[in-house]
């Protein structure tokens, strides 16, 4: 498969899929979730052994794409396809490898957190901006995030939005390994190869035994998610934030 905003590739059992803006980091719109929708269902069709996650370019995904027109339409519908990818993340037979470089910002860093594995590049900072922007976090990372790296860290990370580089992100726990950048896809391709000779049906097994306390909550994570979201969408701060990034040019 190859759409404008994602590409997939499939070889021996492993599916890259790679988020294909490069042009704008690989941020957020409507068109990427649905593409990057189709290619999980598509790894998942095609019986991969594994997915692997990454972006094009300079960056696995720089969050949401502030630069876009505001959002119309349904907003809970808009924020529930987002968290989508969370959940086809998580129920996904196969594991999941993420290999990110560049920025991971926002949204971008909650693709990650949904992924069973995180391999992250040398030049890889890791952001939840969400709160500075008057905006509330999705993708389950209320649920995520706690259990990876505690809760006072977790707090901390969230209300101040601080990025986080490679190094710190590994030693909070947010990420299983740090590699020099420039040899980031060949150890995710070795991890996944590596994964991909493991039996299918144990490799599922494991993953779901693993998640299964883990995603019990989830649901409800998301949903409140959702609700603190429709609260902020259209608060003053968010109109003040947008329009500060905007006019950067």
């Amino acid at each position: 498969m190859t759409a404008s905003t994602v590409e997939c590739t499939h070889d021996n059992g492993i599916a890259v899929i790679a988020l294909n803006r490069p042009e704008r980091l690989n941020a957020v719109v409507p068109a990427l979730v649905d593409d990057l929708l189709g290619a999980l269902d598509e790894a998942a069709a095609r019986g991969a052994r594994v997915v692997v996650l990454t972006g094009n370019g300079r960056a696995f995904c720089a969050g949401h794409d502030l630069k876009e027109p505001p959002a119309r339409g349904d907003s809970r519908a808009r924020i529930e396809r987002l968290q989508e990818v969370t959940r086809r993340l998580r129920a996904l037979p196969q594991p999941v490898l993420a290999a990110v470089h560049g920025y991971a910002i926002g949204a971008g860093a909650e693709f990650a957190l949904g992924c069973d594995l995180v391999l992250a590049a040398e030049d890889a900072q890791f952001a939840f901006p969400e709160v500075g922007l008057g905006l509330s976090v999705t993708g389950a990372a209320s649920r995520l995030l706690p259990l990876l790296v505690g809760p006072l860290k977790a707090k901390e990370l969230l209300l101040f939005g601080d990025r986080i580089d490679a190094a710190t992100a590994h030693r909070l726990g947010l990420v299983n390994a740090v590699v020099p950048a420039g040899e980031l896809r060949d150890h995710a391709l070795a991890w996944a190869k590596k994964l991909a000779e493991r039996p299918p049906a144990a490799a599922t097994l494991a993953k779901r035994a693993l998640d299964a306390g883990i995603d019990g909550a989830l649901d409800a994570a998301l949903e409140l998610e959702v609700s603190h979201a429709l609260i902020t969408e259209h608060s003053a701060e968010v109109a003040a934030s947008l329009e500060a990034f905007r006019s950067r040019g």
